[in-house]
């Protein structure tokens, strides 16, 4: 396995990374990051294997587990009910549950009113340009979000700060600081979503909240921990993926020329799924192995861990001719940006209805909607967003 080495704080990768995801990709299956000192893929067909088999998981073996010190065991004893760390039943189970409240038909009445906090948050945009992320990007999922919830969203500004600080732990460039203030989010996140627990147990309504405490299957509820756990989680992937992939999504329409006319209610799907392949919000995901296996050639032992890279399997040129161009017309065909397999985003549906209403809306308001500034992403890896995205429009 050929040994590669590159920084994921060095400020080209930060800026584009897709050289590195060529030169993983051309060395085999897999290739041996040395910052990380974990095998990586980039190739397609590697991580659509890794992501469907059950050999795979989120989980340490019991054997390999991590010390957890003790000032991140608050952030922790959070993360050990979440669905998206947890592996086989205990994974299934809070699925089930999980997906008997956040149904599919509860998603798709949330429409229209997606589209009326799109309009509302244009009208407010300051004139003659602005920063889309502050003033659109963010507040959008975080809003539908707690509205979702049946919390109040007059306290955006700190669900988005907790959300922040939390992924800030899945980041390259975590530090002691970031640890402390992503456990510091997530015990004032309990409380936060506690309090409304207890609240809707008393009297519930129309929310997701009171819908997650109402989830049974054959007499089997959700904890008080699984439910807590679940809002965060719901809240935190929603929130981070949406609003990156709506920065990403512009700043690669406007620089490709790709106006309102590939956004039509005929074209905005497929376009939204080359937005999600040409420039995905979350670049790597990595995967314990619970049983030995070979896969791509390679044998893996239990215990070992491995990284799947996302961006790179979606710019593979196996399942994608010329992937390094953005082709809105591209036949639509399965991407990783949601992952894959038993794990796959619960949050997919919620995140493309967003994406295929508001970039309409934002194309038809804003005629002459170009950038204002060259767009850099920020220091997040794992995650792939912009610090910025300054944009102007005709008056």
């Amino acid at each position: 396995m050929q040994r590669i080495a590159q920084s994921p704080l060095d400020p080209e990768f930060i800026q584009n990374p897709w050289p590195f995801y060529d030169r993983v990709r051309a060395a085999g299956p897999f290739a041996f990051w040395e910052d990380y000192g974990l095998p990586v893929t980039a190739r397609a067909n590697v991580t659509g294997a890794a992501f469907r088999d059950r050999r795979l998981g989120r989980e340490a073996p019991a054997e390999c587990a991590p010390a957890i010190p003790d000032h991140l065991k608050p952030f922790y004893a959070v993360e050990a009910h979440s669905m998206l760390e947890r592996d086989g039943t205990h994974h299934a189970r809070l699925r089930r549950l999980v997906l008997r409240a956040f149904t599919s038909n509860r998603i798709a009445t949330l429409a229209p009113e997606i589209a009326a906090l799109a309009h509302e948050l244009i009208d407010r945009f300051p004139a003659g340009g602005c920063d889309l992320i502050t003033h659109f990007a963010q507040p959008i999922p975080v809003i539908v979000i707690a509205r979702l919830l049946g919390v109040p969203e007059d306290r955006a500004d700190d669900l988005l700060r907790w959300s922040n600080a939390m992924v800030g732990m899945y980041q390259a460039k975590r530090t002691r600081a970031t640890e402390d203030a992503a456990v510091a989010a997530t015990e004032a996140f309990v409380d936060f979503i506690d309090s409304y627990a207890t609240l809707r147990r008393r009297t519930p309504a129309n929310d997701l909240i009171s819908e997650l405490l109402a989830a049974e299957e054959a007499g089997d509820r959700l904890s008080r921990a699984e439910l807590i756990t679940t809002c965060i989680l719901l809240l935190n992937a929603g929130h981070e993926a949406t609003v990156h992939t709506i920065g990403n999504g512009v700043k690669t329409l406007l620089e490709t020329c790709t106006g309102a006319d590939w956004l039509t209610p005929d074209r905005a799907p497929g376009t939204i799924e080359e937005i999600l392949r040409y420039d995905p919000p979350l670049h790597m995901f990595t995967r314990w192995v619970l049983e030995d296996i070979e896969l791509g050639g390679e044998t893996f032992r239990r215990g070992d861990r491995i990284g799947l890279l996302l961006g790179g399997a979606n710019r593979d040129p196996g399942p994608w001719e010329d992937p390094a161009r953005f082709d809105p017309a591209r036949p639509v065909q399965t991407n990783f940006s949601f992952g894959a397999g038993a794990h796959f985003c619960i949050g997919a549906p919620l995140a493309r209805l967003e994406l295929v209403t508001v970039l309409p809306i934002l194309f038809q308001r804003l005629p002459g909607l170009r950038l204002a500034a060259p767009p850099r992403y920020s220091d997040l890896y794992h995650f792939h967003g912009l610090e910025r995205l300054e944009i102007r429009w005709q008056a």
